[in-house]
């Protein structure tokens, strides 16, 4: 393999001759090989640190710092990258320590050597445009880091968003179908009130609706940057004004509302908007959890279960029990939900553990949230094409669910009064008799009557205030 040989603090590296990245990069290889993995499938990252070294260098071409030759070749290399290119280049892995200086240092180099080709000379030539004195110039790892970062949650949030308005319309197509299908309400695993598999299932849509909201309002403080703080907020090496115009072109390039922080002093070391954004997730992830469960409980069976709803079936689910399907869709989604609590975790302790004016550990930050949105938006995919879209009623089982449960009985209580309702139900209870025969039966209320109140229209929207006491007159 042919090399070049590059130099750092450090000493001389030999680097691959047709790497874009440098001896930065290649030290930094060596010496983070945890999870697997590198920044380079992260898509939203790389692009987002094209987005700021493109923002950078437009705005150091403004302020006469840098040869507007060789900032024109850095631009063209940003977008390219931010085009998709040379994403295989960024080979480090996504947790590193040093608060992220490898990837700026990885981001740096293949920039500097695609501008370089882009000028015609040779990869490795950085007397003629250097990584470090011009593509950095007026940035520190942590101004650009944390814009960056930030810049790539929002992507990764809008592919989350996306994937949840897949969630809640396949749930409100649900609800929809499910409209007539009458079925018990449950509290506590016990017989409740009757009401409608739809009423259910819109719940489910409404769930994820307003998790939608939070995750927009969370996303909205991610737009407060502090790119031009440079190393710890006070913008030493940074050309004056540099901040304010680089902000405005990197508005410009992202379409983001984004604004420099009032106080970058502040903003260079405060995670809070990561812990916020995080805990959204969070709070996604145990809602969806919650929902599969439901999803098991109401399927479960087919014979000894409640066999409310039948899941689509996906699979055998056993090598010993034959006929056996297993609910794998929301088991999945559950174990999805199990892995973003714990990023969150992790997103909590790391922020806790800065230290004076930097935090050290927004890499494992970045990417636990990243990993926590993309894992958020493949379950929410696969919960609605996979199961919700294929889920049937077993309508007549839960039709007569309602006409022997006792809880039949709390819906006639406005009308027969509390007082009848008891007897009834005890008497219901002894002998095994439906509440609906024995209230026919007594007198107490008319066929008709009966029938529209157990209707599912009625189910849904009660026609009587709660508490009304239609016998007695009074609430």
């Amino acid at each position: 393999m042919e090399t070049r040989n590059e130099k750092d603090l450090i000493g001389t590296l030999e680097v691959p001759a047709e790497a874009y990245y440098g001896v930065h990069t290649a030290r930094a290889h060596e010496n983070f090989r945890v999870t697997d993995t590198s920044i380079s499938q992260f898509p939203e990252l790389i692009e987002a640190l094209a987005c700021v070294k493109e923002a950078a260098a437009l705005a150091n071409a403004d302020l006469d710092v840098v040869d507007p030759r060789l900032s024109s070749a850095i631009v063209a290399a940003c977008q390219e990258i931010r085009g998709g290119a040379l994403h295989e280049q960024f080979i480090l892995d996504p947790i590193q320590g040093g608060a992220g200086t490898s990837t700026n240092m990885n981001a740096n180099e293949v920039i500097a050597n695609r501008a370089l080709e882009i000028l015609g000379l040779e990869r490795g030539d950085y007397r003629a445009l250097s990584p470090l004195e011009h593509v950095n110039r007026g940035q520190s790892t942590n101004d650009v880091y944390p814009t960056a970062l930030r810049i790539a949650t929002v992507l990764a949030a809008r592919q989350l968003l996306a994937a949840m308005d897949t969630l809640r319309l396949s749930f409100e197509r649900k609800a929809e179908e499910f409209a007539g299908v009458v079925k018990m309400g449950r509290t506590q695993l016990q017989d409740a009130v009757p009401m409608t598999l739809g009423q259910e299932f819109s719940t489910y849509a409404v769930m994820v609706d307003e998790d939608q909201h939070r995750l927009q309002d969370a996303t909205g403080l991610l737009h407060e940057i502090n790119l031009g703080a440079t190393a710890i907020g006070t913008g030493i090496t940074a050309a004056p004004g540099y901040a304010e115009r680089a902000c405005a072109h990197l508005r410009k390039i992202t379409g983001m509302p984004l604004q420099t922080a009032p106080n970058l002093v502040e903003a260079t070391q405060d995670c809070g908007s990561f812990v916020q954004f995080s805990g959204v997730l969070k709070r996604i992830a145990v809602k969806l959890s919650k929902v599969c469960n439901d999803l098991r409980l109401l399927s479960s069976g087919p014979r000894a279960g409640l066999s409310e709803i039948n899941l689509p079936p996906r699979q055998a689910g056993s090598s010993i029990m034959p006929g056996k399907v297993n609910p794998v869709i929301p088991e999945l989604v559950n174990q999805v939900a199990f892995e973003v609590v714990g990023n969150d975790l992790t997103v909590t302790m790391a922020a806790e553990a800065g230290q004076l004016q930097l935090n050290a550990f927004e890499p494992v930050i970045g990417y636990s949230v990243l990993k926590s949105c993309r894992r958020l938006a493949a379950a929410a995919i696969t919960l609605a094409e996979l199961c919700i879209d294929g889920i049937t009623a077993n309508a007549g089982f839960l039709r007569s669910q309602v006409e022997n449960s006792i809880g039949t009985v709390t819906v006639l209580n406005p009308i027969i009064g509390y007082e009848a309702a008891t007897v009834v139900a005890k008497e219901a209870l002894l002998t095994g008799r439906t509440i609906t025969s024995l209230v026919l039966e007594k007198g107490l209320i008319s066929p008709d009557e009966l029938e529209a109140l157990l209707s599912p229209a009625s189910l849904a929207t009660p026609p009587r205030a709660v508490g009304q006491n239609v016998v007695t007159g009074v609430s």
